[in-house]
């Protein structure tokens, strides 16, 4: 079974107890800390992952970060579910599965856009509103900056790619003049 697939399942779970408790946005706050604690300390991450080392010697690491972070018993017990089925490296994924499956069931689509320089808060309103009428749904916006766009703006919804850049009008009207 793909890495994918397991990190679904293990989020369309967590989404099912987060939400009946209704706090789907603060498990996911915390899981996304998690997330960024793990993969940026590689002992931390060593340590939880490297199968020689015991389970129990885990099991007590990650009950002292919990105590520490002081995270909600839904994430608490999810932590540790993940460590005890050997999934704990995978957190990432899990939580990338899991903000997908929350935005599914609320109705949002995450729009991820890439421009040349950074947008002002009109331009991203109007955006907003623009994507939000070609979707038919409510759309979380993320930003990239890329200099190599030169101008305008690539919008991906998903595997939709609505190109507006200079690049790629430039690229267009190259074919049209050679002739292709």
């Amino acid at each position: 079974m793909s890495l994918q697939t397991i990190a679904r399942r293990y989020a369309i779970a967590l989404a099912d107890v987060a939400v009946e408790n209704g706090e789907a946005v603060a498990v996911q706050e915390e899981l996304s800390v998690w997330g960024q604690m793990i993969s940026s300390n590689a002992l931390l991450k060593e340590a939880l992952s490297n199968p020689t080392v015991p389970y129990d010697q885990k099991r007590k690491l990650l009950e002292e970060l919990i105590k520490r972070t002081r995270v909600r018993p839904t994430t608490a017990n999810f932590l540790q579910v993940l460590l005890r089925n050997q999934r704990l490296s995978e957190i990432n994924e899990v939580n990338k599965w899991f903000s997908q499956i929350l935005d599914e069931r609320s109705g949002v689509i995450a729009a991820e856009v890439t421009t040349a320089r950074p947008v002002s808060e009109k331009s991203v309103e109007a955006l907003r509103t623009r994507l939000t009428a070609i979707s038919g749904k409510q759309v979380r916006l993320s930003f990239i900056t890329d200099e190599d766009l030169i101008g305008g703006m690539v919008a991906r919804i998903g595997s939709t790619v609505y190109d507006g850049s200079i690049r790629n009008q430039l690229r267009e009207m190259e074919l049209k003049l050679s002739g292709s």
